[in-house]
């Protein structure tokens, strides 16, 4: 399941974000590559323990607690901290799959990484190339969206960076694990709550057939959650 998060930021919030990237110092993107993905990786990253990538790492996570969409696609237990990633003319990171398991850089703790996450930062006139894509189930499926989107996919996609030609692509990238392991389950219970609340929008939250079906929904969560 690939699914676009609207406007994570309006316009405005991302002119002041590009602004703090912008004059942000930027380091190989390898440093943090694993052994197969630093083979096929070109970019420029912040340093996860800089002030700049600490502070608007916290603003996204912030952002996203209070975004319905998110919540009910990810169903999030733990999320590492966001990174930040810069692609210029001729930099790309080829295909390749996320580690399974990844570390919190500031408490050890480690993660199982069920969905991969991309905020982008430039808007998709600012440069050429740079599109993500995804393979998954259901074919290849390409992303470049505007800034302040963001995308939601299956860590265990094949994905790829195809190269920026001109300008630069300017985005967070991070990973979160998942109370629902199973990205099947996890796509009948995103589907399930967005027909509940279409439902409760059109009869009402106390309807006897949506107070049912969010029973059953609850129900089916319990089942599955993964604690």
């Amino acid at each position: 399941m690939l699914i676009t998060i609207p406007e994570v930021f309006d316009k405005d919030e991302v002119r002041a974000i590009r602004a703090r990237l912008d004059a942000a110092e930027w380091e190989d993107g390898k440093k943090t590559a694993g052994a197969q993905s630093s083979q096929v990786k070109s970019n420029r990253q912040l340093s996860q323990t800089s002030e700049t990538a600490r502070e608007l790492g916290q603003l996204i996570l912030q952002r996203l607690g209070q975004n319905p969409l998110f919540l009910s696609a990810a169903l999030p237990l733990r999320i590492l901290p966001p990174m930040f990633n810069r692609y210029e003319a001729g930099e790309t990171f080829g295909v390749h799959v996320d580690n399974a398991i990844r570390s919190n850089p500031f408490n050890g703790d480690q993660l199982r990484t069920d969905l991969s996450m991309t905020v982008f930062f430039s808007e998709p006139d600012e440069y050429d190339g740079g599109e993500l894509i995804v393979e998954d189930h259901y074919g290849t499926q390409e992303v470049k969206l505007p800034a302040g989107d963001m995308v939601l996919y299956p860590s265990t996609s094949l994905h790829q960076v195809v190269p920026v030609t001109r300008g630069a692509r300017v985005s967070s990238f991070f990973w979160l694990q998942s109370m629902v392991r199973s990205n099947e389950q996890r796509t009948i219970l995103f589907d399930f709550d967005q027909t509940i609340q279409s439902l409760a929008m059109k009869m009402g939250t106390d309807d006897d057939e949506v107070v049912r079906l969010t029973g059953i929904y609850h129900n089916m969560i319990r089942q599955w959650t993964d604690l």
